[in-house]
């Protein structure tokens, strides 16, 4: 009875002990979580991030991503005025093309913008007229002189001794020593199929479709319809061939460094594996390889290989072919330790040698997993390969960050983001299918 009693006090005092370290350990938890989002917040300047934002440059790079802009570009050295979309030489207007809300003569223009907004162009001297604050003058005759009938500037007005910025929901008027621009905005992608240089620019849908099917052949070398398919592919300023070309380039990139890894990685896999390698320090070196070459992301050896083999779509594809060796040699082997060794066992009392008990007794369990797990990580490398080509130089990766870093063609970046998204979606459907044929059987998937 001693005993017993002694063992409940002792098992008493466990539990309470043992409550007494959950309520502790349930505490400690949210209080670690708590000190860590304190951190986070002094330590990323939560506070001065909110401070910086800057809401007006968010909503211009909104409007740029969905709509385009017409500047009237005047010269201020040599007096020349010019009109063209995003400012591009190539989608210049010539002087018979200028549109109508528009009036360029010589070093005078006068420019008419959205809800009774005006800018006028005489000389040196720019004028913007807005209907509530009234005129507002810019000298650039010697420098950038503002001129205001009163002291106070308004918000909408950037000034500084080199350089007046005038932003409006009406347009844009920015004046520096050397240009002014004027710019005036429009809902979509100006020329996104027919450059200037096209027969069938500034036509209408149907206009275009009238010409393609009953109007006189314009080429005659070529039909109507093939020649608006040939403008349209080599447009410009959209360049649509190029970025078609990049994203095969992009998918050819994730492709082989993908597939390329998986073939590396299974034979080297076997030695990886507790129950297949021939001993424990083959083992032990295999499996380092492995987790050096996992351990270093696809961008620090896109950036060593692009040092060592230069620019270009194949570095990229050596990047991705590396990092996922290491992947891939990991889910390898550890798909071959939970084999059934049953069946390995079974080809050996027929006499089957090593390579044939492999092939037959040990790849067949495996070979779902491995499709399941190359299929997914090319539909990953497609993302993985845009970062890529950015670094080395091919790609769609390329242009995008050629557009971002213009920073005045927004609308080509977001067209390139919807075209990633759509080629993604596309690799994600594709290799979904694959995975159910070959898996599941010819009738899955339908």
């Amino acid at each position: 009875m001693v005993m017993a009693t002694q063992d409940l006090d002792n098992l008493r005092q466990a539990e309470i002990a043992r409550i007494g370290r959950k309520k502790l350990f349930g505490f400690a938890i949210p209080a670690v979580l708590l000190a860590y989002f304190v951190y986070v917040f002094f330590a990323f300047d939560i506070m001065g991030l909110a401070e910086r934002a800057r809401m007006d440059n968010a909503a211009i790079l909104v409007s740029d991503a969905v709509s385009y802009k017409t500047h009237v570009t005047r010269d201020n050295r040599s007096g020349e005025i010019t009109v063209a979309i995003e400012g591009s030489r190539r989608a210049t207007y010539a002087p018979d093309q200028i549109p109508a809300w528009a009036s360029v003569d010589a070093d005078r223009a006068e420019i008419t913008l959205r809800y009774g907004h005006r800018v006028t162009y005489d000389g040196p001297i720019i004028t913007y007229h807005h209907p509530e604050f009234g005129p507002i003058v810019v000298d650039t005759s010697n420098g950038v002189d503002l001129r205001l009938a009163e002291a106070d500037i308004p918000d909408f007005i950037n000034a500084s001794g080199n350089r007046v910025s005038i932003t409006t929901d009406a347009g844009r008027l920015s004046v520096t020593r050397n240009r002014t621009e004027t710019m005036r905005y429009f809902l979509g992608w100006e020329m996104f199929f027919f450059d200037l240089a096209s027969p069938f620019s500034g036509m209408a849908v149907g206009e275009v479709v009238s010409t393609v099917t009953s109007g006189a052949q314009i080429d005659p070398d070529r039909s109507n319809f093939a020649l608006m398919i040939q403008n349209i592919w080599h447009n410009s300023i959209w360049r649509h061939g190029d970025v078609f070309w990049a994203l095969g380039e992009t998918i050819l990139m994730a492709f082989l460094g993908t597939f390329g890894a998986a073939m590396i990685a299974l034979p080297l896999a076997f030695f990886a594996a507790t129950n297949f390698a021939p001993s424990k320090m083959v083992r032990f070196v295999i499996r380092r390889l492995f987790d050096f070459v996992r351990g270093l992301d696809a961008l620090i050896f896109t950036i060593i290989l692009s040092r060592a083999f230069g620019p270009g779509p194949l570095t990229g594809a050596l990047a991705i072919l590396l990092t996922d060796t290491g992947s891939f040699g990991k889910l390898f082997s550890e798909a071959l330790e939970n084999v059934d060794e049953k069946q390995i066992e079974g080809l050996a009392s027929t006499g089957a040698n090593a390579v044939q008990r492999n092939r037959f007794g040990v790849l067949p369990q495996i070979m779902p997993i491995l499709l399941s797990q190359v299929l997914y990580f090319f539909e990953s490398n497609t993302r993985s390969a845009t970062i890529v080509g950015a670094i080395v130089g091919g790609g769609i990766g390329l242009l995008l960050t050629q557009a971002i870093q213009t920073t005045a063609d927004w609308e080509k970046v977001t067209y390139y983001i919807v075209l990633i998204v759509l080629m993604v979606v596309a690799m994600d459907t594709i290799s979904g299918r694959i995975r159910a044929r070959l898996i599941k059987g010819d009738g899955a998937g339908k």
